[in-house]
């Protein structure tokens, strides 16, 4: 993940400030002068807030006037009005457009982040238009599924999320998951690698809030789908997968592994330094007289401050194995120091979960990196 300042930075703040002193002549930049100073202790999404702020300070007067500023920055430098400086600015048409109030703005504002998601994505800003108003966007939202442009497909999919990453919730949507239903339906077939992808992301983040709907609707796909539909229904229901969650189990073809042996996992070491890895293996023979789809996880019991164990599903393999078949799977976890996660030393363990069945655990102590060697 790139940090703050390669995205979003005084360089962007500089050329926001040059795209509108090219757009509006008789407009004062003095806000975006000001904030291109004021972004370094800040993080991603603050960097943007603080630009579209800035932005509505410098283009003051109707959502009139601000449409009609970014639309002459747009058309006179089609290349270079793009990337990061992008979120700012449609966070500032959506909010201008709320805090107008008026039917004329909201339905342009909706077009006017359609026109500019090419250039970035407009997938932040429109949040601001979902939760005013719901439902009159996704009536707009729901006919670009028909675009010939993929960005704009892609919007309809990637903006109405439930759980996007650096986003603000939309509560009504998080509430009734079924509402964006109706978008992904339209575009699980897309021509679109790029849409597609984000079909299967919403639909994962759709899985958190109900599961039952989720594969009750990649089944549907399946029973329509095309060739790339295998793949978007894996990809939506990986979350649902790795927590051993049976039905999608049973339609992606893992059945409960009746006749699976497993062994292990085997680890490499019963103590080990925090930064340091662990290894461990094991073993799958299919037993039955058929071949078998096999989705072989793992899940690591990480200890917490409060002493109890928590686990976290992590992907091994999958495999189809032949009868009487011995397949042996392999890894290493690393327990290296990360800004995600905090390692206590103390009793952690690793377990196997092969088709959503726990089989197998193993304990091991994690100690502090300064620790002796205890195996």
């Amino acid at each position: 993940m790139p940090f703050a300042d390669e995205l979003i930075g005084a360089s962007t703040a500089e050329a926001l400030a040059k795209a509108v002193a090219r757009a509006a002549p008789d407009a004062r930049a003095t806000a975006l002068d000001a904030a291109a100073a004021a972004l370094a202790p800040l993080p991603l999404r603050g960097r943007s807030d603080l630009l579209r702020d800035a932005l509505l300070d410098d283009v003051p007067g109707s959502y009139a006037t601000l449409a009609a500023t970014v639309r002459r920055a747009a058309a006179a430098d089609p290349e270079g009005f793009g990337g990061w400086l992008i979120w700012p600015v449609t966070s500032a048409v959506a909010v201008k457009a709320v805090d107008e109030s008026t039917e004329v703005a909201f339905v342009d504002a909706l077009d006017l982040l359609a026109e500019l998601t090419p250039r970035l994505t407009s997938e932040f800003a429109i949040r601001t238009l979902l939760e005013h108003d719901l439902e009159h966007a996704l009536r707009t939202i729901s006919t670009w599924t028909t675009s010939p442009d993929p960005h704009v497909r892609r919007l309809a999919s990637e903006g109405t999320r439930p759980y996007l990453p650096w986003a603000k919730r939309v509560g009504g949507i998080v509430a009734d998951p079924g509402r964006t239903l109706p978008i992904l339906n339209a575009l699980y077939r897309d021509d679109s690698e790029y849409v597609r992808r984000s079909v299967a992301n919403h639909l994962n983040d759709l899985s958190r809030i109900r599961p039952d709907l989720v594969v009750e609707t990649a089944a549907h796909w399946l029973s329509a789908a095309d060739d790339n539909t295998p793949r978007v229904v894996r990809h939506g229901l990986r979350t649902l997968i790795k927590s051993g969650h049976p039905e999608a189990l049973l339609l992606l073809g893992f059945a409960v592994p009746a006749q699976l042996g497993v062994e292990g996992p085997v680890l490499s070491t019963t103590s080990a330094a925090i930064g340091e890895s662990v290894q461990f293996t094991a073993r799958v023979t299919n037993t039955g007289k058929e071949s078998a789809d096999v989705a072989v996880d793992y899940v690591v019991h990480h200890l917490k401050a409060n002493g109890k164990q928590t686990g976290k599903t992590f992907k091994l393999a999958t495999r189809t194995i032949a009868p009487g078949e011995s397949v042996e799977f392999s890894r290493g976890h690393s327990f290296r120091r990360i800004t995600t996660r905090r390692y206590h030393p103390g009793v952690h363990a690793i377990e196997l979960q092969v088709n959503g069945v726990r089989f197998g655990r193993a304990d091991f102590v994690l100690r502090d990196e300064e620790s002796p060697a205890a195996r």
